[in-house]
């Protein structure tokens, strides 16, 4: 039984070991990507003959703390309104579909073209709506955003140009963060995004690795989405399924890091848990929909290939850490009581490697959005800290929605609920769409919550220190995600 849970541990460990190398590359490409000059070709938006018809399409459901701002919002995009279309794809069961009607109507008398459309049922969820508008869409290019994304007036004319390149099938945003410094969780949610909108895409870009369409602040040119297959609703992650099928199809992306797309994070811990069950799940079921393709592709190069398989399994790393995370105290007890693995010390010591990698990384980023200097680091340091512990102690939430997604059990699209949060004093209990369940699996988190409480005991009384860090981050983690959920439905 030692013996197997050594293994066990090894080859997970192994496994992260070779995802972090893949970060490493990408922090190469992004480091390498700053010092390149962009010298693609742009279309002059302000000749006329130059300036091609766009659809902006707007999917909602039930988003009644947010609807009007984002009507609002966008009908002060800088456009030509004779080459503006846009599409308000509506599947709302509730008194917000009313309200946006009026809205609508309101916008409409002002001569801009904008629709009002809905569906007799949400088949396909976001993907059905994407494609039922598509069907009628004016525009040759089609702008997406969800209904808690505020875009820059000027949004448009930032990239639509770059459509000019015939290859190009998608142009990407960054995103940011309306609400950043709102709470705890926001602050961690932001963390996490700003990595990937900052050294992943622009490291898989610069590669000529595959990128995503991030669901939302992008836009595609329409010919794109037709010709790799349209919209999709078979799995939870529409973006990334699609985003993979164009670029088989020779698609070129065009990510922006300098555009920057406002957002709202998630301020409630169960309309987190929900969105990261979505992304997580959606990932696994693009992996086992998609990732077979891909590598049976020869024009595929195996750069691409090693890259696509830790995109599509990035999710799948939460099964690792959680395995990781439990074995460690039986780890810990077999070096204590078996003498024949006292080595056994020295090769989970190199794989503190890969921590220092994450660690490296994830301050490219961190520097990248808050700026370099003393006082920054430190406090990287500690948001570091803290988004893995947080991340930690969401593991037992996102195995099980990565599990389902590779054995293939349905579920329906759960949107994420908006809350119009514009400063800290705002509150977001009376959320009419917030769940009030309590999830089971927070019963999970308490236990090994108590575990690890246990296993940093453990570690002290037999003055064995060398997993105490991450034993008090779990305990730390596990608690936080356990009692915020628990404390949240009280």
């Amino acid at each position: 039984m030692n013996t197997f849970i050594i293994i066990i541990y090894t080859l997970a460990l192994l496994l992260i070991f070779l995802y972090s190398i893949a970060q490493l590359q990408l922090l190469v490409n992004y480091l390498r990507a700053k010092n390149k000059h962009d010298a693609s070709a742009k279309w002059n938006l302000a000749n006329r003959d130059e300036t091609p018809r766009v659809t902006v399409q707007l999917p909602l459901y039930n988003e009644m703390y947010v609807v009007e701002r984002l009507l609002e919002n966008i009908s002060k995009l800088s456009y030509p309104h004779d080459k503006l279309e846009i599409q308000v794809l509506d599947d709302s069961t509730d008194e917000s579909l009313e309200t946006t009607r009026k809205k609508v109507g309101e916008l409409q008398k002002t001569g801009l073209d904008i629709k009002h459309i809905t569906r007799a049922d949400r088949t396909g969820f976001k993907a059905g709506a994407l494609k039922e508008g598509l069907k009628i869409a004016k525009g040759e290019f089609i702008a997406i955003f969800d209904s808690d994304f505020m875009p820059q007036a000027d949004w448009l004319q930032k990239t639509v140009p770059y459509f000019k390149d015939e290859k190009i099938g998608v142009v990407q945003t960054r995103w940011g963060h309306l609400n950043r410094d709102f709470s705890l969780l926001t602050k961690v949610q932001a963390f996490a995004l700003d990595f990937h909108f900052v050294l992943e895409q622009v490291g898989r870009n610069y590669g000529n690795h595959f990128i995503n369409f991030n669901g939302t602040a992008g836009i595609w040119r329409k010919e794109a989405i037709i010709d790799a297959g349209n919209w999709s609703g078979d799995t939870l992650t529409e973006d990334l399924d699609l985003s993979y099928r164009a670029q088989l199809k020779k698609w070129k992306f065009k990510y922006l890091e300098g555009v920057e797309t406002p957002a709202e994070l998630p301020v409630a811990i169960s309309a987190a848990r929900s969105q990261q069950f979505r992304w997580n799940k959606g990932a696994a079921e693009n992996f086992q929909k998609i990732y077979g393709m891909m590598f049976r592709d020869a024009t595929v190069s195996l750069g691409t290939k090693f890259h696509g398989f830790f995109h599509l399994l990035n999710s799948s790393m939460f099964l690792l850490v959680l395995l990781i995370a439990v074995l460690s105290l039986p780890v810990l007890y077999i070096q204590q009581n078996d003498p024949g693995y006292g080595w056994y010390l020295n090769i989970i010591a190199f794989f503190g490697v890969s921590t220092i990698i994450f660690f490296i990384c994830y301050w490219v980023a961190y520097r990248r959005i808050h700026g370099g200097g003393f006082k920054n680091f430190f406090r990287y340091i500690g948001m570091f800290f803290l988004f893995f512990s947080v991340a930690m102690g969401f593991s037992v939430h996102n195995s099980l929605a990565v599990l389902e997604g590779h054995l293939g059990k349905r579920s329906d699209f759960i949107r994420t609920p908006k809350f119009n949060i514009s400063d800290l004093k705002n509150g977001w209990k009376g959320n009419q769409y917030l769940s009030r369940k309590l999830p089971m699996n927070m019963v999970f988190e308490l236990v090994l919550f108590g575990y690890f409480g246990f296993a940093i005991y453990y570690g002290i009384s037999q003055q064995v220190y060398g997993m105490l860090i991450f034993h008090m981050m779990l305990f730390a983690g596990f608690g936080f995600v356990g009692f915020k959920s628990l404390a949240a439905r009280l």
